[in-house]
């Protein structure tokens, strides 16, 4: 008897010494979703506790910063007022712990439309790393998303390598990750949600360029991506609200079709020159590390793809069959999976997005 109860003290002991992340690997095809939890929009408001067991990692959108330079993040559930049937923050952190406990990962996403964040000092540095600990900490989470638009981030003139960079707002960024990672250990989920502009438009332009007249936000993410490659768990560009691109094949692909997301996922598994320079190559990521993003319905956002179109690409990344007008540089079935903005867009249609995915890799 004392026997016994002693193992089953021990076991007890490890499994609250042991965080939920530890317990369950991400599976070999994940479905990333974002939720909207402090927020209100045309979808309607989704508890946490209600999301589908499809969902393998969820980004709780979002964290914003109290000011564009302050690096300092706040986060909080939806108001009342806008959402009549938000769960309280005790319902919020059980529902949280729930779905970990079922072996999905939390994460909290920094930034959005709306959330500029530029860390332009060491101070705002050191400001985003203690803020985004709070809320980790506050809300039994798995890691953080890293979902900078607009204007969060460009590159000074004159910061041509993306393996050196020195632009403070980019090396700032670079730091706070790399303590984060740190603190929290290898269980730390990283995920990143750049928009094409910050990472496959660097194949043509990289910041201002030579003569200062491009966009300094052109391929902008690619020092992060590359500094933190070793620690990154998943990259899910945003394969929407998207001009034309060029890929690999030296042609523009359109938003809205499988070669679009066959050509840009191709970049960031084959590795691309920056800025047109052979001799300067943004390497390859792991397949595992890679999924496409996608709008889950019509209404998410401009880009949206019809099931049959991401199926499609999907067979010519990885199985190498059905290809459209582009061909990828190999066939990569340890591709991670798919990512959607997002989870209360996809329940607003019928949740077509999540069965596509269940029914294609099963």
């Amino acid at each position: 008897m004392r026997r016994k109860a002693a193992v089953g003290i021990v076991f007890l002991l490890l499994g609250l010494l042991m965080p939920a992340a530890a317990q369950a690997a991400i599976p070999a095809h994940a479905l990333v979703g974002y939720l909207h939890a402090s927020f209100a929009n045309g979808s309607g408001y989704t508890r946490i506790a209600d999301v589908p067991d499809d969902w393998d990692i969820i980004d709780l959108a979002f964290a914003e910063p109290t000011s564009t330079t302050s690096g300092e993040l706040r986060f909080g559930l939806c108001p009342a007022a806008e959402c009549p049937n938000v769960e309280s923050e005790a319902e919020f952190i059980a529902g949280i712990k729930a779905q970990r406990e079922k072996g999905k990962k939390v994460v909290i996403s920094v930034g959005g439309q709306n959330g500029q964040v530029r860390l332009t000092t060491a101070a705002a540095r050191d400001a985003f790393v203690s803020s985004a600990s709070a809320i980790i900490d506050k809300y039994g989470l798995d890691g953080i998303d890293i979902d900078f638009e607009g204007h969060s981030l460009s590159l000074d003139p004159g910061d041509t390598d993306f393996k050196n960079p020195k632009t403070p707002v980019v090396a700032n960024l670079i730091s706070a990750l790399k303590t984060l990672k740190a603190k929290y250990g290898n269980d730390f989920v990283l995920t990143m949600a750049p928009e094409t502009f910050f990472v496959q438009l660097g194949h043509q332009f990289y910041g201002p360029g030579p003569n200062g007249s491009a966009d300094p936000r052109s391929g902008a993410y690619l020092p992060v991506i590359h500094a933190l490659r070793d620690s990154l768990t998943v990259l899910h560009v945003q394969d929407y609200n998207s001009g034309p691109i060029m890929g690999l094949d030296g042609q523009y692909h359109t938003m809205g079709t499988a070669d679009f997301h066959t050509a840009m996922t191709d970049m960031v598994l084959t590795g691309f020159p920056v800025a047109g320079d052979a001799a300067n190559v943004f390497p390859a990521l792991k397949p595992e590390q890679v999924a496409i993003g996608l709008p889950a319905s019509p209404s998410a956002g401009n880009g949206h793809t019809t099931p049959a179109d991401v199926r499609a690409s999907l067979d010519c990344l990885t199985k190498g069959s059905g290809c459209g007008t582009y061909q990828p540089h190999g066939t990569f079935p340890a591709l991670r999976g798919l990512m959607t903005w997002s989870i209360n867009w996809d329940k607003f249609g019928g949740w077509e997005f999540s069965k596509n995915f269940a029914s294609y890799f099963g």
